[in-house]
């Protein structure tokens, strides 16, 4: 799980890592009301969960409020990597002497937390790992003990930072270390992290990953999660224990199966054939019949969907179990079209029961088989629909 910049920074505070103060905007709307609420020049920074915004134009600098509403107005309507952006950040224009870098990461060939520091933080910060790797400092932390003074002496000896402010940068490394432990972080980094003009470190910027299997020991993010999801599908798969991803909007093939690797490979020869996916589901393991039935419903949920793809490996996930459900949701919507790829545990069964349908599955023995029977089965709902009017 991904959190955006803001919650990053109320993060920090919890932690007592010194970081920026600011408001959020959802919307166009909210725009007016805060103009007069911040001081200014401020900083209007676009929430979205991927790198490179400052370079898209979803960063920029007002210095009024008309400014303010103008430049949010326009951050609101781009599209990075994709994204689309769903809040702004604004916070005060720091002064900056310098820009570091430091963040917490898993390394899990050494299966614990490693410290990353530079003194050359801020946007280019891969590129300076490439082309001077001397410059990034990397500590594995002993995850009982955490960070000792001899780290902070060896991480600032190393970055050039004076004696002074030792203290400071302490503070700021104990602090991004308890957040990493306690809320089973992937990443915790802060980038970048500022000397300013009054000789003070501050995180100006801050990505927290957690571990979604760690969401139920932190209720507060996991509802953080569900407030922030604006798709129903979402929400409603999620409860089900599933992971629903919406991939087009003008997708028509809806894919359910037991793992990303499989998904990602249905994704691809699909979108290699020219179909477009319009969603994804990954049941996980050990999926029953009424799993899979649930399934469906979700799929279904979605007016896009013309045809469903259920590309399944029945280790734990039994084949008749998937059968069942299949067969159980195509008695309810005997209109849709069912493409169905079972191997495991119990595929005879499987097979069998899903024969037993005298319309609406089509039973492939492989990957590449299902492709073109999908293109088939897309082409003649489409020719079907312009006719008269009715999906096959």
């Amino acid at each position: 799980m991904k959190l955006p910049e803001y919650k990053a920074h109320e993060l920090f505070r919890t932690f007592a890592i010194p970081c920026l103060d600011g408001c959020v905007a959802h919307s166009v709307e909210e725009l007016p009301s805060l103009a007069a609420r911040v001081s200014y020049p401020i900083v209007i920074k676009a929430q979205v969960l991927t790198g490179g915004r400052g370079k898209a134009g979803g960063v920029r600098i007002a210095e009024d409020a008309e400014e303010l509403i103008a430049l949010g107005s326009q951050i609101f309507a781009l599209s990075i990597s994709g994204q689309k952006v769903p809040a702004l950040f604004l916070t005060g224009k720091r002064q900056v002497k310098q820009e570091y870098y430091a963040s917490m990461i898993l390394d899990r060939k050494r299966k614990c937390p490693v410290l990353i520091f530079s003194s050359a933080g801020g946007m280019e910060i891969n590129e300076t790992a490439e082309k001077a790797p001397d410059k990034v400092i990397t500590v594995s932390l002993d995850p009982q003990t955490g960070i000792q003074a001899f780290t902070v002496q060896y991480i600032a000896d190393r970055a050039a930072v004076g004696q002074a402010y030792h203290g400071q940068l302490r503070k700021i490394l104990e602090g991004l270390f308890r957040l990493f432990m306690e809320y089973d972080c992937l990443l915790a980094e802060i980038n970048p992290l500022a000397f300013d003009g009054e000789d003070r470190f501050v995180a100006l910027d801050g990505k927290i990953e957690i571990d979604d299997n760690s969401l139920f020991r932190h209720p507060d993010m996991r509802a953080f999660r569900d407030e922030s999801c604006s798709d129903p599908l979402v929400l409603k798969a999620r409860g089900f224990g599933f992971l629903y991803i919406p991939v087009d909007e003008h997708g028509d093939v809806g894919v359910i199966s037991n793992g990303s690797g499989m998904i990602m490979s249905s994704m691809d020869l699909l979108s290699q054939s020219n179909s477009r996916v319009a969603c994804a589901l990954d049941l996980g393991g050990g999926a029953t019949a009424d799993r899979i039935y649930e399934a469906v419903r979700v799929m279904i949920s979605n007016p896009a969907v013309k045809l469903i793809f259920i590309n399944i490996f029945g280790g734990i996930t039994r084949c008749n179990e998937v059968a069942s459900g299949v067969v159980r949701a195509v008695a309810e919507n005997p209109r849709q079209n069912f493409v169905v790829r079972m191997e495991g545990t119990n595929k005879e069964e499987g097979v069998r029961i899903c024969s037993a349908v005298p319309r609406g599955i089509e039973l492939v023995d492989g990957l590449g088989e299902a492709i073109p029977v999908i293109t088939r089965l897309l082409t003649t709902a489409s020719g079907t629909q312009k006719g008269r009017g009715v999906r096959t």
